[in-house]
């Protein structure tokens, strides 16, 4: 038997506890993953709750997309593992490369498929991607969702460039990743957030400059400022929904792409649709990525020696206390879980 934690009984936080499943044995094409840690995401907060709808499965129901482990079986005719590699699930199981689909998006760990909040899991051999030697596991742990996330949005749809002004909203783990990953590509990068101690440390992180949106809150003005010449920015990565978007595009440049990936603030924006169509602003939503991006993606952070923030850490027994962290964060950097007490 393997510990787990499963929503079962009924859809709710309450319904969120630990239990006992047999552990898996790898099929042909499978590997056996014992996992190390898990890292939080916003969604892994919706989930329980069956904010996705029918979208987000059926119980009993394993939580949580993000984690990595060791390879410690393989089942027949594997050859994308051996046992003894550090692997990372990918988000979506059934998406290894090009265009999404309807089908490859019901893919996805931790809701309709079973999450990484497990000892032990068996996946099939194209879901894995091996991860470098130098992140340690607590930092490898980040990257299937936060970490992608921000390299589609950054690389793959808006093919950041040297010079570049990028403007990232926040400091969360998404827009952590996006400032190191537009940094990486050559990009000048503003961060706007509401604390100016996240301010100071995203400073510290190498943002260019910096907004506190509270203090101004029409932060669109002082962000033309800051790209004016280029006549605004290149590319906008948008977290925050309702409440920021028109002040997205306000701040993007014609031609600009704003990389819609949040809804922090509201589903319903009002939208200055004359200012998207004439200026011809390129809104672009992001939902992670595919197995393809996310092992380029590893390839240069590995060239780079790119580390991810780490924020709090709890053990496996505490997956209800993590979740309260992420609801209401106490600093920067992505709340991990550790599944043992080994080095992480």
């Amino acid at each position: 038997m393997m510990r787990v934690f499963q929503i079962d009984g009924g859809w709710g936080m309450d319904h969120l506890n630990p239990a006992q499943r047999p552990r898996p044995e790898p099929r042909a094409g499978q590997v056996l993953i014992r996992m190390h840690a898990a890292s939080l995401n916003a969604r892994d907060l919706i989930v329980p709750i069956r904010g996705y709808g029918r979208a987000t499965g059926e119980l009993p129901l394993i939580p949580v997309s993000d984690g990595v482990g060791t390879v410690v079986a393989v089942g027949e005719r594997v050859t994308r593992a051996q046992i003894g590699d550090r692997v990372c699930p990918t988000y979506f199981q059934g998406w290894t490369g090009g265009e999404p689909t309807q089908e490859n998006f019901a893919t996805s760990l931790g809701g309709p498929l079973d999450g990484v909040m497990a000892e032990y899991m068996c996946l099939s051999e194209q879901g894995i991607v091996r991860v470098p030697d130098y992140l340690t596991h607590d930092e490898a742990a980040t990257l299937p969702c936060a970490a992608l996330t921000a390299w589609s949005a950054i690389v793959t749809h808006a093919t950041t460039r040297p010079g570049d002004h990028v403007l990232v909203q926040g400091t969360g783990g998404v827009a952590l990743f996006a400032l190191a990953f537009a940094k990486l590509h050559g990009a000048h990068v503003t961060v706007i957030s509401s604390s100016d101690e996240k301010l100071a440390q995203a400073r510290q992180l190498g943002a260019d400059a910096i907004v506190n949106y509270v203090t101004k809150p029409e932060w669109s003005r002082p962000a033309r400022e800051i790209a004016a010449e280029r006549g605004g920015f290149d590319k906008i990565i948008e977290l925050g929904g309702e409440a920021t978007l028109t002040q997205s595009v306000k701040s993007i440049r014609v031609g600009g792409t704003i990389a819609l990936i949040g809804v922090l603030s509201g589903l319903s924006p009002t939208l200055p649709l004359g200012a998207i169509v004439t200026r011809q602003v390129r809104l672009q939503g992001v939902t992670v990525g595919h197995r393809d991006g996310f092992e380029a993606m590893l390839t240069a952070m590995e060239q780079h020696r790119i580390r991810p923030v780490i924020g709090k850490i709890f053990g496996f027994d505490d997956l209800k206390a993590a979740m309260a962290e992420i609801a209401a964060p106490t600093g920067l950097g992505k709340t991990i879980i550790r599944f043992d007490h080994e080095s992480a």
